[in-house]
């Protein structure tokens, strides 16, 4: 059996698929299963994919936009690339069964596949479905939904294809170790940690708000920023302000390290990214979210800070000045509410959508 996988773009995208695989391998009549990927060839896709044992095939691609923006014209040419790179790549590997995560990236191999007849799952990882999800949908076997209410944004005449699975996250986030965390961080077991992700590519707002923060905030925590691998050396490891600097530990990126370094965190600060918030919640970490808002965006973070916040496992914050960000870690922790948000956050990922998905998929291939 071969099957095909595509998405990426962003690690949102990129590590559920590669947490979908994982269980499929665990599955005894996929364990014997070629996979393969069809991503950017530019984006963080043909370095995280092949890194993880997967064949992959880069693809030119071009971004779905909902404004008015020359780019368009240009990417419509790329976009069109990235079809017949996918229909080639497609027609060569001849897989059973294609499953999208998403992103634009994935809308040339899901459209390749349709015209070759190659059936194909896609699933959205945000509260409201993306461009890219409405349009792999209308020919997609199924949708699979992270959140229940995911299915009243999908036309409907396409509701009866969805499925809801929640949002895969790898099983090193359900496995990991706090006492691993607190020795990678070098700090002592039991540490009161708030976690802080700036992102991989970095927030400079969230960034900036903690900064600005951190004579309060390590007056009650020790603070492992995580400032984002974009981010310049500019002093982020010598902060101003009088504040308790053993308290404070700042680094560009984490890597390996961080399903450890979440499960020793006690609250978890930052965007609200489907991928962070689902980590988060597989650890049952209380959260503070500050999500990316306003143009540019089209509100999925901000939709998916409202889910979690109404389910009792986050506060969220709108462009929050840095004493509003004080306050509202201050509340959490004085009004002893750290453990039943703890609570909440893991009851929304009680199951695990990784592999509710390759349940799904196996009594596909059984039927």
């Amino acid at each position: 059996m071969k099957i095909a996988f595509t998405g990426g773009g962003t690690g949102g995208h990129i590590y559920p698929g590669l947490a979908i695989i994982g269980a499929l391998r665990a599955v005894p009549e996929f364990k014997e299963a070629d996979f393969f990927w069809i991503g950017s060839r530019k984006g963080l896709d043909k370095d995280i994919v092949p890194g993880s044992g997967i064949r992959f095939f880069g693809i030119h691609t071009g971004k779905l936009r909902r404004y008015i923006s020359l780019q368009n014209i240009s990417d419509i040419f790329t976009i069109i690339a990235g079809f017949i790179e996918s229909a080639r790549i497609l027609k060569k590997e001849k897989p059973d069964f294609l499953f999208s995560k998403g992103g634009f990236v994935s809308v040339p191999p899901c459209a390749a596949a349709a015209l070759l007849r190659i059936p194909f799952w896609t699933h959205e990882s945000d509260f409201s479905a993306g461009l890219a999800t409405k349009i792999n949908s209308f020919f997609a076997e199924k949708i699979c939904v992270s959140y229940d209410d995911t299915v009243r944004f999908l036309p409907s005449r396409l509701r009866a294809k969805a499925v809801l699975t929640g949002n895969p996250v790898r099983d090193v986030f359900y496995e990991a170790s706090a006492a691993r965390g607190f020795e990678f961080l070098g700090i002592p077991p039991g540490e009161r940690v708030l976690l802080v992700l700036g992102g991989s590519q970095g927030a400079r707002e969230v960034n900036d708000i903690v900064r600005s923060s951190l004579p309060r905030l390590t007056a009650n925590f020790t603070v492992v920023h995580q400032t984002g691998a974009s981010t310049k050396d500019d002093g982020w490891n010598m902060p101003e302000g009088a504040f308790a600097k053993e308290k404070y530990i700042s680094m560009r990126y984490i890597k390996d390290e961080m399903p450890d370094v979440l499960a020793c965190a006690a609250l978890v600060a930052g965007r609200s990214g489907a991928g962070m918030v689902w980590e988060c919640a597989a650890a049952g970490k209380p959260m503070v979210l500050l999500p990316l808002s306003g143009s540019g965006t089209r509100g999925d973070q901000v939709e998916n800070a409202r889910y979690f916040s109404k389910k009792g496992a986050a506060l969220y914050l709108l462009h929050p000045s840095a004493a509003e960000f004080a306050d509202a870690v201050e509340n959490i922790l004085q009004s002893g509410r750290l453990p039943e948000m703890a609570a909440a956050s893991a009851a929304v990922c009680e199951t695990r959508p990784a592999q509710t998905i390759a349940a799904l998929m196996s009594r596909r291939f059984a039927n």
